[in-house]
């Protein structure tokens, strides 16, 4: 871990911008777990940085002892499957100690975390939130570990499929009915879709919805 010493101007230059895509605050690490939670959305999504000993309001509090420290680790190590690199600097702003993670996009997707039930989850960030990674963005990272190059089979299906995102009346369960395809093999073609740019992934009134571009 480096030991900046006194940089005020960076630390509340950083804290000035707020929480966002790439920056969280964390007043205190006391769960190994939601920590890794936090490192799983940052490395799914284009990295970022949590600030440690920060309130949500913005106000430094400084971290209270080595062994917040000792947690991040454990929750990149630990909890995180594959691990996630990161590197720690601490800062001393206002007397108190800052810890500043940095968490790079990662090069192998998914980064999962690991629950209360060791369940591995992958998450993604989305503005100032954490938020559990669809199936589509996990079929999505699958086609992107293996084959190069594929181009998109334009058949009626993937047709019919288009059309019905276009109009904005998309039910997964009725369009398997209707077809007769497997919900992932109706989640592939979409990620396919995702992958060419042809449609997109937002989370909108807590959910995610498929937007054709």
């Amino acid at each position: 871990m480096k030991n900046i010493g006194v940089k005020d101007n960076y630390v509340q230059e950083l804290i000035l911008q707020g929480e966002h895509q790439q920056q969280d605050f964390k007043f205190e690490i006391s769960d190994a777990r939601k920590i890794a939670k936090s490192l799983s959305a940052f490395a799914n999504t284009d990295g970022g940085r949590l600030l440690i000993g920060v309130k949500d309001n913005g106000k430094i509090a400084g971290v209270r002892s080595e062994e917040e420290a000792y947690m991040i680790e454990s929750a990149a190590n630990v909890y995180c499957s594959p691990e996630v690199r990161f590197s720690m600097t601490q800062h001393r702003v206002e007397g108190k100690v800052v810890l500043e993670v940095s968490i790079p996009e990662a090069e192998n997707k998914p980064v999962c975390a690991k629950n209360e039930e060791n369940k591995l989850l992958a998450y993604v960030r989305i503005a100032d939130e954490n938020i559990l990674a669809s199936p589509i963005h996990l079929e999505v990272w699958k086609q992107k570990k293996g084959e190069k190059g594929k181009l998109i089979e334009y058949t009626e299906i993937e047709k019919k499929l288009l059309g019905k995102l276009s109009d904005g009346d998309f039910s997964m369960n009725r369009f398997c009915r209707e077809t007769g395809l497997l919900r992932r093999d109706v989640q592939a073609l979409i990620a396919n879709f995702v992958r060419f740019g042809v449609v997109r992934l937002q989370f909108l009134n807590r959910k995610w919805t498929v937007t054709v571009i």
